[in-house]
């Protein structure tokens, strides 16, 4: 199953290098904007909101349905060599119960990267990461705080944006009872430029959950799509569309997931010339 990832992966890659040109014209601003919203610890404060739908098939009523609401703030000033990069995950979810369906929210998650004020090459960011025990939906209710570690590494290649997302949590408090929280996440992610803020992209979210029963611990997607940024209402955004299939995942978890997001952009006011 690895091998087969692999070398879905590559192919990907490889069909990429071969029918997208090579040479770009100079970045218009509108992609100068759309790769900052590709880098997850950009000087950019952004307002996502993720739709995501996880089907075996197609949209019914068996659909486990996840809207993240997802602010991104830098706070710049406390250190003298680093930014903080606040990330906030709020789920709303919908999943179905049988016949019926129950809704609320999930665990929230905060995130704190520090990343260099200058960076160089090589884009990366370090932190911590909380869980709260925020969940009012049944099904995905853990009762847990949960911490752990958080790290982020990208770079800029031309039109190229690519770099991957890692954290692990685990409980360190709970209200009583299972279940315990000792997961991964992992998210890589490429994205290909054309320019005009059009953008192709794969960011699947590889997850283990260690404590699973053996066969279930994995989901590993393969998949993508694609986003533009643009200006609406005077207001910078970005609309992205991507499908996601499972080669692996726990029984009773669903095949596929359409994801779909928007999000609302405030770039820094550019720095006035200095005076002659």
């Amino acid at each position: 199953m690895r091998k087969r990832f692999t070398v879905l992966a590559v192919g990907f890659l490889c069909v990429l290098a071969k029918v997208l040109p090579a040479q770009q014209p100079a970045e218009d601003e509108a992609t100068k904007l759309a790769k900052a919203t590709q880098n997850p610890v950009a000087d950019l404060v952004s307002l996502p909101f993720q739709f995501n739908f996880n089907t075996g098939g197609g949209l019914d009523d068996q659909t486990l349905f996840i809207l993240n609401f997802q602010p991104v703030v830098p706070v710049k000033g406390l250190l003298r060599h680093a930014n903080i990069i606040a990330r906030t995950i709020v789920p709303y979810v919908s999943a179905p119960t049988g016949t019926a369906r129950a809704g609320g929210l999930g665990d929230i998650q905060a995130q704190f990267f520090f990343t260099p004020i200058k960076p160089g090459k090589l884009i990366w960011g370090v932190g911590p990461i909380f869980s709260l025990p925020t969940a009012t939906a049944d099904p995905v209710r853990t009762g847990s705080w949960a911490i752990g570690p958080v790290a982020v590494a990208l770079a800029n290649h031309g039109p190229w944006v690519f770099g991957g997302l890692i954290n692990n949590l685990w409980t360190f408090a709970d209200e009583g009872g299972s279940p315990k929280v000792n997961s991964l996440l992992l998210q890589p992610f490429v994205n290909y430029n054309f320019g005009k803020g059009w953008a192709l992209t794969t960011a699947p979210i590889i997850a283990a959950n260690w404590d699973a029963p053996g066969g279930d611990e994995w989901t590993i997607p393969v998949g993508g799509g694609f986003s533009k940024t643009t200006v609406f209402n005077r207001r910078p955004i970005t609309f992205a569309a991507q499908y996601y299939h499972n080669l692996e995942y726990p029984g009773g978890s669903a095949a596929n997931q359409v994801r779909v997001q928007v999000s609302l952009l405030y770039p820094s006011a550019p720095k006035p010339p200095a005076k002659p």
